[in-house]
């Protein structure tokens, strides 16, 4: 799974959304680069395992999800072998952020496009925001347009089908963000959100216009301070959001950030446990009823090898 451009179609909350279906029934396992992190080679998380050393979405997926198998590599043709040795083997590989490492080739491969910057209408680095030719996106079974508006028409949705062209073998969807209930990154309570409340919006991802569009519409007030996708949170960084946090105003008034921005934000559990540091959980959602029929698709294709 994966996407043509640098970031920001919501891989991570479809890859969360395939452990969700598959878990169950079957022992499953993501394997990811591990992008930023400080070490190298291939590695499975354990108990002691910290973001720093298998990055930030590997982590987040050893958090949510403890029974499943998480696994970094960069080089995937060699980590895929280490992976199959592990004991017990996982019957089912989910590979994170791979659709365009060709050196692996997968059974089935989803490709992500954000709606608001199709992969058809863009341009291959630095001129715009592709890292792989569009005709790659042929090499896709399933082509998933995320991050919709909830209410996307029927025309809308044929027009935009029209223009991806899918041939005879791709199947074609829509997904929105979802959000849920914000948890305490530390006590893991959870809060509402409500329009009384005041938001410090702290985010390292690639495209944070959807939350900041959300908390418009779903707060009283909010700010953000913005960092580089997958920024690294140090000392300083605490410091300047305690501050900032400090000068807000309004009687009830909560930090916010993302699940990937948390795992980096663990660390300082010391500063931060008394403070109402919280995460907001984001998911996929198909539109026009057709999550049964996407759901269908992965599992007939992984029946065809059992």
């Amino acid at each position: 799974m994966g996407n043509l451009a640098t970031g920001g179609t919501g891989k991570t909350p479809m890859t969360e959304y395939l452990i969700r279906l598959l878990k169950n029934e079957l022992k499953t396992a993501t394997l990811s680069r591990g992008y930023k992190r400080k070490t190298r080679g291939f590695a499975i998380a354990d108990q002691n395992t910290t973001a720093l050393e298998i990055g930030d979405e590997p982590m987040q997926f050893h958090k949510k999800f403890p029974d499943i198998i998480v696994a970094v590599g960069e080089e995937r043709l060699e980590a895929i072998p280490h992976l199959l040795h592990h004991q017990p083997a996982p019957q089912v590989i989910i590979l994170d952020d791979a659709f365009q490492h060709r050196q692996v080739r997968a059974g089935l491969n989803i490709l992500l496009t954000d709606h608001a910057n199709l992969y058809t209408r863009d341009q291959m680095l630095p001129s715009g925001d592709l890292r792989d030719v569009r005709s790659s996106s042929k090499r896709a079974e399933i082509i998933i347009v995320t991050k919709c508006k909830p209410a996307l028409s029927e025309t809308e949705k044929r027009s935009v089908t029209s223009e991806i062209d899918p041939a005879a073998n791709q199947s074609v969807y829509f997904t929105t963000i979802v959000y849920s209930n914000p948890y305490h990154l530390f006590n893991k309570e959870e809060i509402s959100i409500a329009k009384d409340i005041s938001v410090l919006l702290v985010c390292g991802i690639a495209r944070p216009e959807p939350l900041k569009e959300y908390l418009s519409s779903h707060v009283a007030d909010h700010e953000i301070m913005r960092y580089a996708d997958h920024h690294i949170f140090n000392s300083d960084d605490l410091r300047d959001i305690k501050q900032q946090f400090e000068k807000m105003k309004g009687a009830k008034k909560i930090i916010l950030s993302t699940e990937k921005d948390g795992v980096r934000l663990a660390k300082f559990e010391s500063e931060l446990k008394d403070h109402p540091v919280y995460m907001l959980p984001i998911e996929h959602s198909f539109l026009f009823n057709d999550a049964g029929e996407f759901e269908n698709k992965v599992k007939a294709f992984i029946q065809s090898f059992q």
